[in-house]
């Protein structure tokens, strides 16, 4: 993956980005630290990366507009650098992935990029009491974006007809 230019995201960025260690870093007002980074997926189809979002030390965030904005700036510099797929699956931590997809996904459809990135969110069961969120992101200009859409579907179903 190219590495992203932190001087682009924070010229439009609310919060201060910096990358240390893999990791594009920012702090919240309240001193919420969040981490950023990206893993190549071994899909033998296309090329995609995971986007993963941590908030390491588990605290609380309140509403704060200025976390989805950062994010969508970061993810745009991702775009900007590569034009690949990304990947993004909630994390089921307290069983609380519905919400967190819900919350990523108005985060990001509320913003203008809807109209540059085509973004489709999906349930897999991972096992008879467990869901996880998985969504993709892929810029609309992606000149394989159908079959991009149709291989991430098609995944999706596969991977739900086998589990009970």
């Amino acid at each position: 993956m190219n590495r992203l230019d932190t001087e682009a995201i924070n010229m439009r960025s609310p919060y201060d980005v910096h990358f240390e260690n893999g990791q594009y870093i920012f702090v919240s007002d309240i001193g919420i630290e969040y981490h950023v980074d990206f893993d190549l997926d071994n899909n033998p189809f296309y090329k995609a990366y995971w986007f993963n979002l941590a908030n390491p030390k588990n605290i609380k965030s309140p509403n704060d507009k200025k976390i989805p904005q950062t994010l969508i700036c970061i993810i745009e510099e991702f775009f900007n650098k590569n034009p690949e797929i990304l990947l993004y699956m909630c994390s089921t931590a307290n069983n609380q992935q519905a919400q967190r997809a819900r919350l990523f996904l108005r985060w990001f459809n509320g913003y203008e990029q809807r109209q540059h990135y085509y973004i489709k969110a999906a349930e897999v069961r991972s096992d008879e009491s467990s869901i996880e969120f998985i969504a993709i992101i892929v810029q609309r200009c992606h000149p394989q974006i159908n079959e991009i859409i149709t291989r991430f579907d098609s995944e999706i179903e596969m991977f739900n007809e086998f589990k009970p």
